[in-house]
């Protein structure tokens, strides 16, 4: 088990939170589209706004102020989507640099 093989659990263990927080915020909106306004009292939008209140917190913290706060969603998922496809990236290096050093 070398560096690359470590790197590319730790890409594979990152792009699996990353789609898992992108899947729960999803189902946040898709619950608040159809749960109208007795979403509070619904139990899944209760645990799918446990995560999604702490990555909006995050974002907020890391947005300039003059960001209104109705835009921090869309931010969110912005750099959720932007870290996914850096993930992305790096497990395709990953991968076919330990296809190439195999081939050697």
């Amino acid at each position: 088990m070398g560096p690359s093989h470590i790197a590319l659990v730790v890409v594979v263990v990152l792009k699996g939170i990353i789609e898992i927080v992108l899947l729960t915020l999803a189902g946040q909106a898709a619950l608040w589209l159809l749960a109208g306004r007795h979403r509070h009292t619904n139990l899944v939008y209760g645990a799918f706004r446990i995560v999604g209140d702490r990555v909006f917190a995050l974002c907020r913290r890391i947005t300039p102020a003059s960001v209104p706060d109705r835009h921090i969603p869309l931010i969110a998922v912005f750099w959720l989507i932007l870290i996914e496809l850096l993930l992305i990236v790096a497990k395709v290096y990953l991968v076919l640099g330990s296809a190439t050093r195999i081939a050697d």
